[in-house]
């Protein structure tokens, strides 16, 4: 990675009298100058030019700033000049020179100059109580020419203003590129004027827990869609923010919506309700000619609106079981010469992609496209890892860096006991950071394949706007300058630095964000038989205080020494202190304490390496597991049993056995279909105690509790009896059900 910062001793020396510049994305060249700094004091005057929009742009953005008059005139303090700039791997090339005389910006491009507006705006809000910017020298340029981010506006709806706020997130940042993700299972967005019950049926479902108190309808309805008129006005305010929309309207599956509104377009006729659950459903659009009908005069509606060079026609998760099923889907497969699904899944899209190319257009897709064969001209979108990516490349297409190890803002950012609501995975600000889009797999030909990098807002958890803000901060950040070209991973905690000032903007602006850059991390450790929880800080700066009566922490609460140890069932509340006040989130943890807590346990088989937990001991920690996250406090099996025996040390008393189990069937999840306690002695002979069924399993809400006659023994095994296969008719039928198990106590 170039070096991106460039001072000698004596410059150091002038940019600590004005403090650091704490500019994002960092430019790719700043130099500190020796000359005097420029005045903010005063009116300000910006000559005219080749790019008058942006000149207009910065001095309505200047007074807004600087609470006073910023005049446009044929010449001025502050200047634009266009420059030619052709060098590979620059893109947008732009320089700006600050000096006591004046400003001076110096542009390859329109784009450009907006960008090297978006950075003199930084420097005027960090400098303009000071009255001054110090003299600097900037050249800078983008790495990649694709520069995305995702919101998906299906799951939960969020109105055609709270889309301009995303907007202007993205151009502080130098983002140029916005992926709409306008149709899918839970909800059809646009209106398409030929076939009106995509929107008057396909844009509204049953209302569920999580949208209580969102946007209903009259009727008691969820959802909602944008106009034709408000699409074209949202385009035309990201043309203004020099960021592209591109459109995504999902084929051939994510169609529940659409087949809802017109069950004709599937294999089975319906009929279809809109979705309400989250996961990959079995019905998918059927590729008959009443489908492709509908789907072109959706594109000829879509393509006046968007001038994007793309069209998003997703082609991910689309379940082969109907058209297995499906008399039409399988003469079309012996009609076109065809192998299997997956190349009738290809036929779809190449039909597809066709129609689009006429229309001068091009698509993009997720990487499951690359099954059954790409399509000719398609760009790929890699998310399920970097290799989708890096075959696309190899063959000649383009590509589009989006993996989920990386960059699904969705994802916890922090621990999941002080963050939101989030879907059942973490991606920390320093890993969002450390992504390299380029593969080291592809040679340097095959690599200027790489458009960019893309983050993704799936919105299953995502029910409000401010928590799509919460969720994008400060994780746009670190996105912006991947996506620039200038992140470092050795440069990691300057950039924090930049990022913890830029909260005070964040502040300022009243946008909603992530505090977990200092958050506390608590760990539970055993030692001579006992059991202790131990905290600490990313940052290691502060003070941990905490409590064990449930309240939050303050001021006066205890410090933090060391390990605490846990021999009740109590809350502990621990918090990171500055001074006299609290930075970050409380962390919260409960610990419910039974007479199996800390002791010996065995399993007869292990978990999956993915669902591990802390290993056996995860389910004997006190801890019960959260039911949205399981990475933690959670076994995951896969076509196996949990057989589990506990050595409570000496002969005790007891009469119940509980645990915690998990049913979400849209990800492959069921209940157990039995539970079994034995009892021993001597580890040798058990007795069975008590067994229940799927009924009563049902009826417990996935807490089961298991009474039964009083009994006396130092062994107790437990069997947690898993479904088998899938049932017929459900997401993933015939594959092997997970079984999630939670805390095993013994009273």
């Amino acid at each position: 990675m170039r070096k991106i910062l460039f001072f000698s001793f004596i410059f150091f020396c002038s940019l600590s009298s004005f403090g650091q510049q704490y500019i994002i994305p960092m430019p790719q060249h700043l130099e500190v100058l020796q000359q005097a700094s420029f005045s903010l004091k005063g009116n300000l005057v910006i000559g005219r030019s080749t790019f008058e929009a942006q000149s207009k742009y910065l001095a309505h953005q200047l007074e807004g700033l600087l609470q006073s008059k910023v005049t446009l005139k044929k010449s001025g303090t502050v200047r634009f000049q266009k420059i030619n700039h052709q060098v590979a791997g620059q893109h947008d090339y732009y320089e700006l020179k600050i000096d006591a005389k004046g400003i001076v910006i110096s542009a390859s491009t329109d784009d450009a100059a907006f960008y090297a507006v978006q950075t003199l705006l930084q420097l005027v809000e960090e400098n303009q109580t000071k009255g001054s910017i110090p003299a600097l020298s900037i050249k800078d340029y983008a790495k990649f020419t694709y520069r995305g981010a995702h919101l998906d506006v299906s799951r939960h709806f969020f109105t055609a203003d709270e889309i301009k706020l995303f907007l202007d997130y993205l151009s502080r940042y130098k983002m140029n590129k916005f992926h709409w993700h306008l149709t899918d299972d839970q909800g059809w967005r646009i209106e398409i004027k030929s076939h009106p019950k995509l929107t008057a049926i396909g844009a509204f479902r049953a209302v569920t827990e999580d949208v209580k108190d969102s946007k209903l309808t009259n009727d008691g309805r969820y959802g909602g869609f944008y106009t034709q008129e408000q699409v074209k006005d949202v385009v035309a305010y990201a043309k203004k923010l020099h960021i592209e929309v591109i459109p995504e309207i999902e084929m051939p599956g994510h169609a529940l919506a659409a087949l809802a509104a017109y069950p004709e377009l599937s294999c089975t006729g319906g009929p279809f309700t809109v979705g309400t659950s989250w996961g990959v459903m079995d019905d998918i659009y059927c590729p008959k000619e009443e489908t492709f009908d509908l789907l072109e005069d959706v594109i000829d509606e879509v393509v006046t609106l968007f001038p994007s060079h793309y069209i998003h026609i997703g082609g991910d998760e689309a379940p082969k079981t109907r058209w297995k099923a499906c008399a039409h889907c399988q003469d079309l497969i012996k009609k076109e010469g065809l192998k299997d699904e997956f190349e009738l899944q290809s036929y779809f899209i190449k039909r597809m992609e066709k129609y689009i190319n006429a229309k001068d257009k091009s698509i993009i897709g997720w990487d499951e496209i690359l099954e059954g064969g790409l399509a000719p001209n398609a760009t790929v979108m890699s998310w399920t890892g970097v290799e989708g990516g890096i075959h696309a490349a190899k063959t000649g297409h383009d590509a589009i860096m989006t993996p989920v190890s990386h960059m699904y803002l969705d994802y916890y950012q922090g621990n999941p006991q002080s963050e939101p609501l989030a879907f059942s995975a973490e991606l920390r600000l320093d890993k969002v950071y450390s992504f390299n889009p380029i593969p080291n797999e592809l040679n340097t030909q095959e690599a200027k394949h790489i458009l960019g990098p893309q983050a993704n807002m799936w919105t299953e958890y995502i029910t409000n706007f401010k928590h799509v803000e919460y969720m994008l901060f400060p994780r746009l950040l670190a996105l912006a300058e991947v996506a620039w070209g200038t992140s470092n991973p050795d440069e990691y905690k300057s950039f924090e630095k930049r990022v913890i000032h830029e909260f005070a903007y964040l502040d300022r602006k009243s946008i909603n964000y992530s505090k977990a850059i200092f958050e506390l991390s608590g760990n539970i450790v055993s030692k001579d038989g006992k059991m202790y929880y131990e905290l600490s800080t990313i940052k290691n700066d502060g003070t941990i205080r905490y409590t064990i009566d449930g309240t939050n922490p303050n001021i006066e609460s205890p410090i933090y020494q060391g390990p605490i140890l846990v021999d009740q069932t109590v809350t502990i509340n621990a918090a990171n202190f500055s001074v006299d006040r609290m930075i970050g989130s409380v962390l919260k943890q409960d610990f419910v304490i039974s007479k199996s807590t800390g002791k010996s346990i065995q399993l007869s088989h292990e978990p999956s390496e993915a669902y591990y937990g802390n290993g056996a001991a995860t389910l004997i920690d006190g801890v019960y597991g959260n039911k949205q996250y399981f990475k933690k406090n959670w076994l995951g099996f896969n076509g196996q049993d949990l057989i589990a025996t506990i050595d409570l040390g000496t002969e005790t008393t007891f009469s119940n056995v509980e645990l915690n189990v998990v049913d979400q069937n849209a990800s492959w999840i069921y209940y157990p279909k039995a539970v079994k306690v034995y009892v021993s002695k001597d580890n040798q002979n058990f007795t069975l105690v008590k067994e229940v069924g799927k009924e009563a399993i049902s009826e417990s809400k996935g807490t089961i509790k298991l009474s039964f006659d009083q009994q006396t023994a130092k062994y107790v095994k437990v069997e947690v009896q898993h479904l088998n296969q899938i049932p017929s008719g459900s997401t993933g039928a015939g594959s092997a059900a997970w079984l999630f198990v939670d805390e095993l106590s013994v009273y």
